[in-house]
């Protein structure tokens, strides 16, 4: 939080007046200020070795040999922006992980992939439309830089 804005988010209690020293997600639009922060100085890396969402973030490595470059460079650009991270929400090297509501991990579930390969050719132009609308949906779980 800048210096001049500190003075627009300070409270008075009974032992004194306080002002927060850095943001406090509960101002009206921290979140959306955060989000333009973590974009613009982790742009090099998201959708490529970091996935950010709202505040949390993931650290992902293609292969194993990468990960620890990957969380320096990680760790250089928090450092470079006098950035801290939470030590109990903080986990390290592992393969499954629940990230935003969703298991994340190396591989694919062989159920859902069997059942894309095991779909009907489409036949006609509402097949397709409704096709592009299923793989659409599923989308968001497709990881588009590797």
């Amino acid at each position: 939080m800048s210096l001049e804005d500190e003075e627009h988010a300070s409270f008075m209690m009974n032992q004194g007046t306080y002002c927060y020293q850095v943001m406090p997600f509960g101002l009206k639009n921290a979140g959306a200020t955060y989000k333009r922060l973590v974009n613009k100085i982790f742009e090099k890396q998201i959708n490529h070795n970091i996935e950010v969402y709202i505040d949390d973030m993931l650290v992902k490595s293609r292969i194993t040999s990468d990960r620890i470059r990957d969380l320096v460079e990680s760790f250089e650009v928090l450092c470079a922006h006098q950035m801290r991270l939470n030590q109990a929400k903080c986990v390290f090297g592992v393969a499954l992980r629940k990230f935003v509501g969703f298991i994340v991990s190396q591989r694919s579930k062989p159920r859902q992939i069997k059942a894309l390969g095991n779909m009907a050719p489409t036949r006609s132009v509402k097949d397709v439309q409704r096709l592009i609308g299923q793989l659409a949906a599923l989308s968001r779980f497709l990881v588009k830089s590797w």
